[in-house]
């Protein structure tokens, strides 16, 4: 046996293979990138910084992550990618140096209704599992315990060719589901109220139909009705009688022909239910939402006592334990019930069950539950659900991309998640972070620092390097980085409370509160504590309460500032007036629009399998108006001239002059006081960021008229230089008389308030009380909660 001689040299030239240790950057312009060129290392955790809007998820999701995800794709037959989205090759001039990436980011997860936490990250799927194989009594398959899936059986004759014969046989079959037959899985049962959705005073003639959206002209609504035959539409709905009521309301669907078009008629009741209660309600947009608050009642089903599951279901029990009963446990205890089964017989799946669960802990989600709906997760909480399946992988040399990992974090929890982005970078991979946080910036290999400023005042590099050189880099990040808000020498005093008694939403226990009224109040408390619970469960959404969450903002390309906050109607109206025409010609989405294009401004070319193609539309030159439209004036300025000015210079326009139109202006002033002056009245919100979404939604708000605000983690997506801002805006609301409530865990809006409701001590059960009242002083002197000992750090207090 011949063993290798070792010869003392000198180690030979590194392998070629290993020289590819940076993802290399040249040119790119997407969105307002200009020109960027910039070096990555590979196999370290990057963090990019920069204010709200200056490219920094131009460059990281629309960029690098764009084109790795496209790249992969590519690797698919072309059958396959006809099944996939098509991604377009991102504006760069080179890209070099690229792995497969894996993108976390803080997109909600689906809001179907049947989806929760357990179906999202496969716990349910081994749990039905678990309890099929060792639930007694033995009920069925793993489908036996799923509430999508609904029993049902079936028999009759078959037709066979047998040995060239021809015979009947009898078949039965049955599917045993594990859905609950009253509610079909959703947990609630609902009731409409009637008199919400016609006025039966009137005929369907005279417009009965009180539901948003159902016009008198509409073929697949009201005309369907008042021209099936089976009602009378000029007869009073209060008159009808029993046989045209019940045709009216519960018919079956059967084919009518209106016009020659061939159409479903179904009864009002079950269409209703299909348009509106099928989908997940905080999905719907807020008109067609109010219109549900108002005309169905949800309670929980009374058969299955809102578990989902058929009583076969509940039935089976390990170790007195049915499946509802699991998944309606906090995750970190049902990982110890997990773990005191110890079935041989099951082993694998214990174990992949249990590693589930732990990453759920670890992740500092414990506190959730299997049951609780998807729908109803924050952003962070979402996509840290999205994390679990990462966080046990074996895969070394991948990109993971991270958009604001500690969004809805507290200053307790996210050292912990450091702990795991500095994880995933020691397994080999290589960590991308879009961050705000100054205690996960800290935690950065190297840092890329984008700006100077937002929009078009910003999509250059400003820094690349170490933290250390950030510090003493003289950008605005690094002039901010080590800000420290002061706590206030003296504080507002109540002009009255909010009173909350036996407060026992989720994990609350019997709360009882008074809420300062007057003053800036911050409920602050770790992730999980009860803050959302107790603040939007318990006070009563009155006419006088403006309520702002962290919902994102929901628009397509044709979407601007403009039509969403409203502003494009008073200034519709002013050219109208203006020009003796109709509103109507100067929106880009009715008669005003470029036939070509139809006021898209780009033409998309559909190439099946490949990535579409975007050109600007040649007849309109990407205005999006018809060029008649382009003639009319109002101040000097046509209506594509007046879309593409800033919110600062549009304020200058409609405030003085021929053009001065207040109701405009008042808008504008609003997109001002909240930092949003350089966006431009029509870029579309798909090119705005996380954070100028955030602030867009505020100014919307800001209009309502209430007496009390409510705003649930304001500085989600937002700079250290852009949160001075915002403490200046709370400010201003409290001076004129508001009542703020802010639910947050930045402890600059902690310091800068002038009261302070802590919960906790923990999230889950370990909360849910109220463990600190009074002034910020009073917490950081006191130090008794987690939150008293972070910000007494936080505001440099010495012992």
């Amino acid at each position: 046996m011949s063993k290798a001689k070792r010869t003392d040299v000198e180690s030979p030239a590194p392998h070629v293979a290993d020289r590819h240790d940076l993802i290399r950057v040249q040119g790119a312009r997407v969105n307002n990138l200009k020109d960027v060129s910039v070096e990555l290392p590979k196999r370290r955790l990057t963090v990019f910084t920069g204010v709200s809007g200056s490219g920094k998820s131009s460059l990281v999701f629309g960029t690098i992550a764009a084109e790795s995800q496209r790249l992969i794709n590519e690797t698919y037959s072309t059958f396959v990618q006809g099944f996939m989205p098509t991604l377009a090759r991102p504006e760069v001039d080179v890209l070099d140096g690229l792995t497969t990436a894996i993108i976390v980011d803080q997109q909600r997860m689906g809001s179907d209704v049947r989806s929760t936490v357990g179906t999202a990250t496969d716990a349910n799927a081994m749990l039905r599992i678990l309890f099929s194989r060792l639930g007694q009594p033995h009920i069925g398959s793993p489908q036996a315990f799923s509430f999508n899936v609904a029993s049902i059986s079936g028999a009759g004759a078959v037709t066979l060719e047998r040995a060239g014969r021809t015979m009947k046989e009898r078949r039965s079959f049955s599917i045993t589901g594990g859905m609950c037959p009253r509610c079909e899985g959703r947990g609630t049962v609902s009731d409409i109220d009637l008199t919400q959705l016609y006025d039966d005073s009137k005929s369907l003639a005279e417009g009965a139909f009180t539901i948003p959206g159902w016009k008198s002209d509409s073929f697949w609504t009201v005309r369907v009705y008042a021209e099936s035959g089976f009602v009378d539409p000029n007869k009073p709905i209060r008159k009808y009688t029993k046989k045209e009521l019940n045709d009216f309301l519960y018919k079956d669907p059967v084919k009518v022909k209106v016009d020659g078009v061939n159409l479903t008629y179904e009864g009002l009741i079950p269409k209703i239910q299909k348009s509106f209660l099928s989908k997940d309600k905080e999905a719907l947009q807020p008109h067609i939402r109010a219109f549900v608050d108002r005309a169905v009642t949800f309670t929980t089903c009374p058969e299955c006592d809102g578990t989902r599951l058929s009583e076969a279901a509940r039935s089976s029990k390990i170790k007195g334990i049915n499946i509802a009963d699991a998944c309606a446990m906090q995750i970190s205890d049902l990982a110890e019930w997990v773990r005191g089964l110890g079935e041989p017989s099951v082993a694998p799946l214990l174990t992949k069950l249990l590693q589930t669960l732990d990453s759920f802990v670890e992740i500092g989600l414990g506190y959730l539950s299997l049951d609780r709906p998807s729908g109803t997760l924050s952003g962070g909480e979402a996509q840290r659900v999205k994390m679990i399946r990462h966080l046990g992988s074996s895969l070394t040399d991948t990109t993971y991309v991270f958009d604001e990992p500690t969004i809805g974090l507290h200053p307790h929890d996210i050292q912990r998640m450091n702990d795991l982005l500095l994880r995933l970078r020691d397994k080999g991979n290589t960590v991308l972070v879009v961050e705000h946080k100054p205690e996960t910036i800290a935690i950065a290999d190297h840092v890329v620092d984008l700006g100077p400023g937002a929009g078009t005042a910003g999509g250059t590099i400003c820094f690349e390097g170490t933290v250390e050189k950030l510090r003493a880099s003289g950008t605005i990040t690094g002039r901010h980085l080590d800000d420290r808000a002061a706590l206030k020498e003296t504080v507002r005093t109540s002009t009255g409370t909010l009173e909350i008694r036996g407060a026992t939403r989720h994990n609350l226990r019997d709360v009882d509160v008074d809420i300062p009224l007057g003053v800036l109040c911050v409920v602050t408390g770790v992730a999980g504590s009860g803050k959302s619970s107790l603040i939007h469960g318990s006070i009563p959404a009155s006419a006088g309460v403006v309520s702002v969450d962290q919902a994102p903002i929901r628009g397509s390309r044709r979407s601007n500032p403009a039509t969403y906050t409203g502003l494009l109607d008073p200034i519709r109206k002013a050219f109208a007036k203006a020009n003796g025409v109709k509103p109507a010609l100067f929106s880009a989405n009715s008669e005003g629009a470029c036939p070509t294009c139809n006021g898209a401004g780009v033409i998309y070319t559909d190439l099946a399998m490949m990535a579409g193609v975007a050109t600007t539309c040649e007849e309109c030159e990407g205005k999006r108006f018809d060029a008649s439209v382009l003639e009319y004036h109002l101040g000097g300025r046509d209506i594509s001239e007046v879309l593409a000015m800033s919110v600062t210079e549009a304020g200058e326009f409609f405030g003085a002059g021929e053009a001065r139109t207040p109701a405009a202006h008042a808008i504008l002033d609003r997109l001002a006081d909240v930092g949003l002056g350089y966006l431009s009245l029509g870029q579309p919100l798909t090119t705005l960021s996380g954070g100028e979404r955030q602030r867009l939604k505020l100014a919307t708000h800001m209009g309502e008229k209430g007496g009390v605000y409510i705003l649930d983690e304001p500085t989600t997506g937002l700079h250290l230089a852009d949160v001075e801002q915002l403490l200046g805006l709370l400010d201003r609301l409290v001076d004129s008389g508001k009542s703020v409530i802010v639910v947050e865990h930045h402890q600059a809006v902690m310091a800068h308030a002038d009261w302070i409701i802590d919960l906790g001590p923990g999230a889950g059960h370990d909360g849910g009380r109220i463990v600190f009242e009074g002034t910020p002083a009073d917490l950081v002197a006191a130090r008794s909660t987690l939150t008293g000992e972070h910000l007494a750090a936080y505001v440099g207090t010495s012992d």
